[in-house]
Parts: structure tokens; C-alpha cells; sequence
């Protein structure tokens, strides 16, 4: 792929943008944007205004784009209608309130590039399998120039066969460094997880945490993260961390000498689904040990950069054999992975480049005026 040939001028519509609470795309897109910033590109926000993220705003006026709330599509459309057809590329998200009518109201009009980014493909497909469309329909998926998904390999194949996707493009997850370093902070705990609970990731927690835990009474444990039933038997040298903000995820990485890695079951399905907790953790040079599911070598090798654990022995051994030279050792090659491949910087070269590469409108006009005069 070339460069970006000129700055690029796009629209996001996406779930959210000004409040990371309660969800993961906030953080993905800010830091995707902040490397559009640094790269020359412009960027519209379009987030719905609802309560629930206006009661928690974390960055209510980001200083990488320009953020506007809206109160309904009506509105929202006619306000920027303009731009909205002036803009390179117009990309909107999953999870968007009123989804699939934002969807079909933007194929209407005369845009440029009318694009997807699919934070949630595993969940996204599995909703569509089951006859879900809570947010796009399986009709609407040829409408867009690309579908960007957070999920590589296979998945991208099943996109263009079985839905008829113009064009599927791995867009993963990224972490912005600013945020996720290096802290040099003494280590607090041997093993520690972040995440909300999930029924379908707690067998696994189960497995590769709290049994290591009652087996190792002389080793510290946390796990962060809300709604944790009241009856799971945590091990008392299991620290629990109720609500840990964003601004704390850093320090919390760097105070661990191991943090673990478990993904939810939709992602495991589909594979290639990095998380965006293996980025920040990698970022900050803290070694990682993490369940497994198919392309997870691929980005970060095993047992060079991460450590793939299938059972409680893996995890035991890790925190028992392993000296400190070869903690360190995979903590600094997972680094330089995600620094070279995985930050905000990085993703929105990828995205820039392919944006750049896709017909617009009036080529796309042109081709087809050519086909039939042929």
C-alpha cells in the first residue's frame, strides 16, 4: 500500500467518543483519531447525546477533532448534510443507537465513501447468526465501500462470501503510548487481570488465576473490574478492585510482574480478535500471559512476547521458573511489537492507506458509465 496521497476529511458516527464508562470504544477511537490528528487528517465525531455517557464524560471536548452531540437523526442530518457528502470517507460504527436507520438514511445520500468499523465483529456475527440485528442487518453490509473489523483472518473471508462485504479490512484495536508506558514502578503484585466480569471468561479466570492462587498462599493476586458475583470464593491473597478509571489502567500494569489476558467466547470463535487490554499491557512493558485462540502467535509470539497458557500448570510455572531476565526479556519484545505495529499512530496509517485506495463515488459512477457504453 502507498501513502496517504493528501489529508483525508472523515466522519465518524460512533457509539462514543467523549465517555469511556461502561464501554470499549471510547478508548479505540480516540486513540485511532489522535493518530489521524498527527497525520494531517480532519475528523467529525458525531456521537448520540444519552444520558447514561453524558452523566460520565471523561473527555467532553478532545483537543485531536472536532466532537458534536446530537439529539436525533432528523437533526443530525440535516446540520451536516454537507459535510457529511463533502467528506472523503463517512464510518460508522457498531453499537450506534438507531443503527441500521442511520445506516439506510446515509446510503441515500450522494457520499464519497460510505465505510463500517466494526468494534464488536465476533459479537456482531454471532448476533447475525442467531437472526439479531440490534444494530445492522445483514442486508446492509454490501452498502459499504469497506468493513473495517476489529477481527482479521477467517472473519474477513466470511464477510465478503456470506454477506457480500465490498471490501473486509482488519482494522484492530491500538493504544495510544502517551497514556500506556513505562512507568518503572515496583512491582505489587505477581499476577493480575482487568476486565468486567463475564460468565463466559470466569471458567478461565477460574483456571488460569484463582487456582494459581490457592496453590501459590506466598504470591499476591488482584483482579479489577465491577459486577463480580458476591459468592465467588476469591483466595485470600486475591486483591479485588471494585472500579479501577482509566487514568489508574497505567500504574495498575506497571505494579504487576505478570498480567493475564482472557477473551470472551465470541472472540475465541472467531479468532484474530485482539484485545485492546493485550496493547495497553504491552505497551507497558509488562510481561503477558494470556488464554489462546487462533492468529494470537501470529501477533505476539509465544513464549518470545507472550505466554500462552492452557491450563493452571502454565500459569504456576510462569510465576514460579521463570527468572527475572526472561520475565523482562518477553515483556520487552512484546513491547516493541505493539510500539513498531499496534498504536493509535500505526492504525490510522492503515486506515488513511486504505481509505485513499477506495473508489469513491464518482469513480465508481465513472466505472459504471463505462461498463455500459462498453
Amino acid at each position: 500500500m502507498t501513502l496517504s496521497s493528501k489529508p483525508l476529511d472523515i466522519v465518524i458516527l460512533g457509539l462514543s467518543l467523549s465517555s469511556s464508562w461502561g464501554n470499549g470504544h471510547a478508548t479505540t477511537y480516540r486513540a485511532l483519531i489522535k493518530g489521524l490528528k498527527a497525520e494531517g487528517h480532519r475528523v467529525l465525531f458525531l456521537e448520540r447525546d444519552v444520558p447514561w455517557y453524558a452523566e460520565n464524560r471523561d473527555l467532553a471536548d478532545p483537543d485531536f477533532c472536532e466532537l458534536v452531540h446530537y439529539q436525533d437523526l432528523d437533526g443530525m442530518l440535516e446540520t451536516h448534510h454537507d459535510r457529511l457528502c463533502a467528506a472523503d470517507a463517512v464510518m460508522v460504527g457498531s453499537y450506534v443507537p438507531e443503527g441500521r436507520d442511520l445506516i439506510d438514511r446515509l446510503a441515500k445520500l450522494n457520499l464519497q465513501r460510505l465505510c463500517y468499523y466494526d468494534i464488536d465483529t465476533p459479537v456482531t456475527l454471532a448476533m447475525l447468526d442467531r437472526g439479531e440485528h440490534a444494530y445492522l442487518s445483514p442486508q446492509q453490509i454490501p452498502l459499504f465501500t469497506a468493513y473495517f473489523s476489529f477481527s482479521g483472518g477467517e472473519v474477513l473471508t466470511r464477510l465478503e462470501r456470506q454477506y457480500g462485504a465490498q471490501q473486509a479490512l482488519p482494522l484492530f484495536c491500538s493504544v495510544d503510548p502517551d497514556l500506556y508506558h513505562e512507568t518503572g514502578e515496583p512491582p505489587l503484585w505477581d499476577l493480575g487481570y482487568l476486565a468486567t466480569y463475564s460468565p463466559d471468561r470466569q471458567p478461565t479466570l477460574e483456571r488460569l488465576l484463582i487456582e494459581p492462587a490457592r496453590r501459590l498462599p506466598h504470591l499476591k493476586f488482584v483482579v479489577a473490574g465491577p459486577q463480580y458475583p458476591a459468592d465467588i470464593d476469591w483466595p485470600r491473597n486475591v486483591e479485588r478492585i471494585d472500579h479501577l478509571p482509566p487514568r489508574e489502567h497505567c500504574a495498575f500494569y506497571n505494579r504487576q510482574r505478570f498480567t493475564l489476558n482472557v477473551t470472551r467466547a465470541d472472540m475465541i470463535a472467531a479468532g484474530w480478535s485482539p484485545s485492546v487490554r493485550l496493547f495497553e499491557a504491552g505497551a507497558c512493558k509488562t510481561p503477558i500471559i494470556s488464554d489462546d485462540w487462533r492468529g494470537l502467535d501470529e501477533l505476539l509470539p509465544d513464549g518470545e512476547a507472550i505466554l500462552i497458557a492452557r491450563q493452571s500448570e502454565d500459569v504456576i510455572t510462569a510465576l514460579t521458573r521463570m527468572d527475572d531476565a526472561a520475565r523482562q526479556s518477553l515483556g520487552e519484545a512484546g513491547q516493541r511489537i505493539v510500539l513498531r505495529s499496534h498504536t493509535g499512530l500505526a492504525r490510522a496509517r492503515e486506515l488513511a492507506r486504505a481509505i485513499d485506495e477506495l473508489p469513491t463515488l464518482n469513480r465508481q459512477r465513472q466505472s459504471e458509465r463505462q461498463q455500459r457504453s462498453a
